[in-house]
């Protein structure tokens, strides 16, 4: 029994080699992998995140609306950025005139 399953062992090796081998020579006449599914997911990823933002920013609006009707609704500051943040009189200051 002993000898049977060395036996099998050893073909099993040895196939296992001679496949790699086959496998290395074909290997760069094979097409090249596709990135569809990278992009699709890059692709949705993105997206989620946009409408993510716009129902956050809706419902930010909504509750502001809720406590202080008919006024206008102020920036929001953003929720994942924690680098310097100034709004001067309700607009975003001009690019070049940031005070850090």
């Amino acid at each position: 029994m002993a000898t049977y399953l060395w036996r099998k062992y050893a073909d099993y090796v040895y196939t296992k080699w001679e496949k790699t081998l086959l496998w290395d020579m074909v290997e760069p006449f094979r097409r090249p992998k596709s990135f569809t599914p990278l992009v699709t997911i890059y692709v949705c990823a993105f997206y989620t995140g946009v409408i993510g933002a716009a129902i956050t920013e809706q419902v930010y609006k909504e509750k502001y609306w809720e406590d202080h009707p008919g006024q206008d609704v102020p920036l929001m500051k953003p929720m994942f950025y924690g680098g310097p943040w100034r709004v001067m009189r309700g607009d975003v200051p001009p690019m070049g005139k940031f005070d850090f």
